[in-house]
């Protein structure tokens, strides 16, 4: 029985697997459509790519071979997203059947027939069986990965090996027959025909379209500009009437983007230079004022610029905000300064000890000489500093700076220490160290001075 299907099949392979013509490229592959909400296109060299909420995409600006590209940016609500990705299936499967499907279809067209060869001459009906079902699974799943090419040829083929499969599974004793069914992918049902490659005039209403669209300025700018210079080079096969009219509206709008360009730079440094003013100050009124200011300058000029504006605005809160933060930490100044000026009050005795210290501190630290009075009064005023320091509480805020000078009057002793048992070894290593140890003091002492009269002033924005 399979003798007959075998011969059938492999009669109908050579009608069904005929090759068409060589392949041929096509000149317009790579153009794609954009097609906007409005009914409208744009030219798209390649795939156009969805990011987030925008469809990015490179559109020519002529209608040369690698003509120059301009990269558009348009939001996707703009876009009829369905149609734009129904227009790049069909440009796909366009192509396809130009350049590769020819090719494709003979490779499968090998493998089949070659299949079918491996069959007459196999004895085994069991390794028959087994070579038709691949043959067939190979030949059920290619439609769909190659655009549905030679559907209707592949469909004729599967039914008879399906034939095959239940002689084959009959033959060999098999009971349950198991065919797998495929499930192709037709063509969609709404078509999007394909659109020839822009003539020159429609090129530059092309970029004219994007222009009208963009959210950008300075694409649009770049867009006018590029559409005028368009007209120029192509202006000996543009429509006279039609040159004229959309140079004379090209050029105005390009006037109309830098007079509005000029008005927002002039906003934008105006308001920057008083806003700069107001938070030396940390002044939260006037930065709120300035920000009213910049959002009815910008509905007067017609809201032309919201990149400007956002990017004004956003400067104009960051400065509010840090001036709301001065406002809130001179607040809790004001709150604490008491607590701050009776510390002050009862650490300046200390303070002033330690500055009693300092010419002896630095004779030390430089090697210049110690005599046995001035260490004794070193160590006599650190223990001054460190009894009276015990006594004071400081505020939580000014802990850190009163450690500080506590720790500074600790190493002041230190100095004074090791430098009187460096005088006694002769031990000029030793009075390295204590000059250090002196170095270090002054250093902490001059710190935690400088850390308690901070408190004493309110919070500067500067």
């Amino acid at each position: 029985m399979y003798k007959r299907w075998l011969a059938a099949a492999l009669a109908a392979g050579t009608g069904i697997f005929v090759l068409a013509g060589p392949a041929r490229a096509a000149d317009d592959a790579t153009l794609l459509r954009v097609f906007l909400r409005d009914g409208t296109s744009l030219v798209s060299y390649g795939e156009p790519a969805q990011v987030g909420d925008r469809v990015i995409f490179s559109m020519p600006t002529a209608s040369t071979p690698n003509p120059p590209l301009h990269l558009v940016d348009l939001a996707a609500d703009r876009v009829d997203l369905d149609r734009t990705n129904r227009y790049a299936n069909a440009a796909r499967a366009a192509r396809y059947v130009a350049v590769q499907a020819d090719i494709d279809y003979a490779e499968l067209s090998t493998q089949i027939t070659q299949a079918l060869n491996q069959v007459a001459v196999t004895t085994s009906p069991a390794e028959r069986l087994r070579i038709v079902q691949k043959a067939r699974n190979t030949l059920a799943d290619w439609p769909q990965n190659h655009f549905n090419y030679k559907l209707a040829e592949v469909r004729q083929m599967l039914a008879m090996l399906d034939e095959a499969i239940a002689d084959l599974r009959a033959a060999t004793g098999e009971r349950r027959f198991d065919l797998s069914l495929t499930a192709f992918v037709d063509p969609p049902t709404i078509k999007e025909p394909l659109l020839p490659p822009p003539t020159p005039k429609e090129s530059i209403e092309q970029v004219l379209l994007a222009a009208r669209y963009s959210d950008s300025a300075a694409d649009r700018m770049s867009l006018l500009s590029t559409a005028a210079a368009a007209m120029d080079r192509e202006k000996a096969s543009l429509p006279p009437e039609w040159l004229a009219a959309t140079r004379a509206d090209t050029d105005a709008q390009i006037k109309e983007e830098a007079r509005l360009d000029g008005a927002y730079r002039l906003l934008t440094a105006g308001i920057m230079a008083v806003a700069n003013d107001r938070a030396n100050y940390a002044d939260v009124r006037g930065l709120e004022r300035l920000v009213t200011r910049a959002h009815a300058r910008d509905a007067a000029l017609g809201y032309k610029r919201p990149e400007a504006v956002t990017a004004l605005i956003g400067e104009l809160e960051a400065k509010l905000d840090a001036a709301r933060k001065v406002q809130l930490a001179r607040d809790r100044w004001a709150l604490r300064a008491p607590a701050f000026r009776r510390y002050h009050i009862a650490i300046q005795e200390p303070m002033d000890l330690f500055a009693q210290m300092k010419p002896s501190l630095e004779n030390i630290k430089a090697l210049a000489g110690s005599s046995p009075a001035s260490l004794l009064t070193v160590e006599r005023l650190v223990a001054e500093i460190t009894e009276l320091a015990a006594t004071v509480v400081p505020p939580q805020e000014m802990a850190a700076a009163h450690a500080l000078l506590v720790s500074a009057a600790q190493l002041a002793g230190n100095a004074a220490r090791i430098r009187r048992e460096a005088t006694l070894a002769g031990d000029l290593a030793r009075a390295w160290d204590a000059s250090s140890a002196a170095a270090g003091a002054l250093m902490l002492g001059a710190r935690a001075r400088a850390d308690i009269q901070s408190f004493l002033r309110p919070p500067s924005a500067r």
